[in-house]
């Protein structure tokens, strides 16, 4: 028996692409963002003396670098999986 799935019936691979890409974009922008804001917040807090802000404002920047790196690990991990279902 033959039996194989029909890939080329679902369609959208192109719209996919460009929804998935322009949500990461925001994504990494907002990351980016988040980082110099917490960067900044970090210096002024320990050059001030405030601890507890510094603390709050370093884990929100590891955070935030967190973030940008799954979005970009993301906009890879999907490349990769629209190419290889295309070659299905």
């Amino acid at each position: 028996m033959d039996i194989f799935p029909d890939l080329g019936a679902v369609g959208g691979a192109g719209e996919l692409r460009a929804i998935v890409g322009a949500l990461l974009m925001y994504v990494l922008v907002f990351a980016v963002l988040a980082i110099l804001i917490c960067a900044v917040t970090w210096a002024i807090a320990s050059s001030s003396g405030n601890y507890q802000s510094s603390q709050r404002a370093r884990a929100g920047l590891f955070v935030a670098i967190g973030a940008a790196v799954l979005a970009g690990a993301g906009v890879t991990w999907m490349n990769f999986l629209l190419g290889v279902g295309q070659q299905l």
